[in-house]
């Protein structure tokens, strides 16, 4: 990353109204430049911004099965949104985040969405959170023609529908989500931290569209894309693949209750590693602690979802040695774009720091990034006019690449992002460490293996 010298970068300064509901003004429409950003306001020395709000809709599960994720994501939302208007604003207007609670329901969210579009016209949408909420949602804005950056939603069904209107603001899809921990082992084993590659291993997963994918990736599968006749093959699986076999392969509804059952049919079947695809962090704070309970700890213990601080607040020691993929981290330290000047990734975490008085953890990180695309895609569209923003996305390329606090995006037709892959965190000594991939980044340390 550069290091270029940076602006002093104030947060919270000004406050930014969050409603449910709000008569919103239209985005003139405008010529867009699809080639490169169009030139913006140096931070701090823009004039206050003025006349009628820009208006940006989101509707996040604040209660119900993803509250936590959903209300963190609302923070890093509006994170973003007050220091862009601390530093003048968005084309000299000011940024208003308008917010609702799906409930965890996708319906709910359906007609939210559907009322920001028609009722309340906004300028502007960010995503929610979970492929199962995604999907639906997704629909509503492609047909409305729609600009949905997506902060949460990696399941293949969502992004193989031939939808020009999403772009993701993750790493891949979740069918490839099992790459990362896969790969680490490997490269354990040639280094010869990790004595041999398992032989057996568990699947477990939720029932849950972003969390049966990454089982798909793993132990191999199909998927069918709803509403065509296509169906893509994941095979053989990262798992077999490399010889693992797969010893039991099961799901759990939402709402599942019944930990110590799964964690005693895992321990009856012994498996040298367990891969949980979990949907929510209190579903992977579940599957550790019954299997503590039942006093089975395999070598290798991967749940897709605990790089949340409430996963080892609510474990303690526990979490040691748990290992997640993870979009964001600490130290990948990204230099990204906020109202034209460099923001890295230290830049936000110190700033968010100031601001709510806790560091952040990836479910404020990523919808932060979504709002830093949607920024500079205004920027280089020179309005909020939806297809100016799309064409503007569209045409990112990897030297003209939108920059985030997660690393540079630009995207595939299917709003796919190029050249991304997982990175690979374990919980030690109450720390979330970067393990893989190793000297990405200053600071990566040796995976823990077996887990103890």
């Amino acid at each position: 990353m550069t290091a270029r010298k940076r602006k002093a970068w104030r947060s919270g300064a000004a406050a930014v109204a969050v409603a449910l509901v709000v008569a919103a003004c239209g985005g003139a429409a405008e010529d867009a430049d699809t080639a490169a950003p169009a030139p913006a306001p140096e931070a701090g020395d823009a004039p206050a911004p003025s006349g009628d709000p820009i208006t940006i809709g989101v509707s996040l599960p604040l209660t119900g099965e993803f509250s936590v994720p959903g209300s963190k994501h609302g923070d890093g939302y509006q994170f973003c949104v007050d220091e862009i208007n601390a530093n003048g604003g968005l084309l000299g207007r000011p940024v208003e985040l308008i917010v609702t609670d799906n409930r965890s329901d996708p319906e709910v969210g359906v007609s939210q969405y559907e009322r920001f579009i028609n009722v309340d016209q906004v300028d502007m949408l960010f995503g929610t959170f979970s492929s199962l909420l995604t999907f639906p949602i997704s629909t509503v804005t492609q047909n409305a023609g729609y600009v949905m950056p997506i902060p949460s939603g990696g399941a293949l069904r969502i992004w193989e529908r031939g939808f020009d209107t999403i772009f993701y603001f993750q790493q891949t899809a979740a069918e490839y989500t099992g790459a990362a921990p896969v790969g680490a082992l490997e490269y354990y084993v040639e280094t010869g931290v990790v004595a041999e590659m398992p032989q057996t291993a568990a699947v477990v997963f939720a029932d849950d569209f972003f969390a049966e994918a990454i089982a798909k990736g793993l132990r191999g599968g199909e998927v069918a894309i709803p509403g065509t006749e296509r169906v893509i093959p994941i095979e053989p699986g990262y798992l077999p693949d490399l010889d693992i076999e797969v010893v039991y392969d099961e799901a759990w509804p939402i709402g599942f209750t019944n930990w110590l059952q799964l964690a005693n049919e895992i321990k009856g079947l012994a498996p040298d590693a367990v891969f949980a695809a979990t949907a929510s962090a209190d579903e992977a704070v579940e599957i550790v602690r019954a299997l503590e309970t039942v006093g089975f700890r395999p070598d290798f213990l991967y749940t897709a979802q605990g790089t949340q601080f409430e996963f080892e607040e609510a474990l303690g020691d526990l979490a040691d040695g748990v290992v997640v993929s993870a979009s964001w981290h600490p130290q990948a330290d990204f230099t990204g774009l906020l109202a034209g000047e460099e923001y890295t990734n230290t830049d936000f975490i110190a700033n968010f720091n100031a601001s709510f008085g806790r560091d952040p953890d990836e479910d404020e990180a990523i919808p932060f990034a979504v709002c830093q695309g949607m920024e500079q895609a205004v920027i280089g569209a020179g309005s909020t006019d939806q297809a100016a923003m799309r064409d503007w996305l569209a045409a990112r390329t990897p030297e003209t690449a939108v920059q985030t606090i997660l690393g540079p995006y630009s995207w595939d037709a299917r709003g796919l992002p190029f050249d991304r892959t997982q990175n690979l965190t374990q919980w030690q000594g109450g720390e979330l460490k970067f393990v893989h991939p190793a000297g990405g980044f200053p600071g990566v340390v040796d995976m823990v293996y077996p887990r103890g």
